[in-house]
C-alpha cells in the first residue's frame, strides 16, 4: 500500500478547476514531473499515471526520461517503481544557491545559523539534536514539550542547512575561481 504524500494538484471540489486546467495546460512529461517530483517512496507506473492524468504508457515513457536526467530513480520491473531522486535534488539546491549568492553572502548565512546551533546546544546542554537526553522532557506541560520538540526540529534543520550552504560556499568560490580565470 502506498504512502499519503502531498498531491500535486489539490482535487478537492473547490480545486476541481484548478486541477482540470493543470490538466490541460501541461504535457504528460510535465505532469508526470510534477507528480513524481513529490514522491519520497517508491510507487508503480500506474498510481503515478493516474495521479498524473495520463496513461500508464505515457508516464512510463516521461518516467524512463526522468530516470536518464537522473530526477527520478527506480527500482525493480516487474512492476517498476519509481520516487523522486534525492541526491539531484539536493544538487540542484547547491547549484541554485551557489549561482544566485557570493560566497561572502553564504558565509554570512553559515555564521548566522551556527550562531543560532551554538545557542541550542547551550538551551540543551547537548552537542547534537540527537544527544537531548528523553529526560528532558520528564514532569514538564504540554506546552513546554511542544516548545522543546519545536526546538529540537529546527536544531536538526540548522544542522542540515549548515551542511548545504558550506557545499554552497564551495561551490560558489570553484565559480568564482573558475570565473576570474576565464577573464584573465
Amino acid at each position: 500500500m502506498s504512502e499519503e504524500r502531498p498531491d500535486p494538484v489539490p482535487s478537492s471540489t473547490a480545486a476541481g478547476d484548478a486541477r482540470s486546467r493543470w490538466t490541460a495546460e501541461r504535457t504528460t512529461f510535465q505532469r508526470v514531473y510534477d507528480v513524481a517530483t513529490t514522491l519520497s517512496t517508491y510507487e508503480p507506473v500506474s498510481e503515478i499515471a493516474e495521479q498524473a492524468s495520463c496513461s500508464t504508457d505515457g508516464a512510463r515513457d516521461a518516467l524512463s526520461q526522468l530516470v536518464e536526467m537522473d530526477i527520478v530513480e527506480t527500482r525493480g520491473s516487474r512492476p517498476a517503481e519509481y520516487r523522486r531522486n534525492e541526491a539531484y535534488f539536493r544538487w540542484k539546491r547547491i547549484e541554485d544557491l551557489a549561482r544566485d549568492h557570493t560566497p561572502s553572502e553564504l558565509r554570512t548565512q553559515i555564521d548566522d545559523l551556527i550562531e543560532e546551533d551554538d545557542a541550542l546546544q547551550e538551551r540543551f546542554d547537548a552537542p547534537s539534536p540527537n544527544a537531548v537526553s528523553p529526560g528532558e522532557f520528564d514532569g514538564v506541560d504540554h506546552e513546554t514539550v511542544h516548545d522543546r520538540w519545536e526546538a529540537l526540529s529546527r536544531w536538526r534543520s540548522l544542522r542540515h542547512d549548515i551542511e548545504l550552504l558550506q557545499q554552497a560556499a564551495h561551490r560558489a568560490e570553484q565559480r568564482r575561481d573558475t570565473s576570474d580565470t576565464a577573464s584573465a
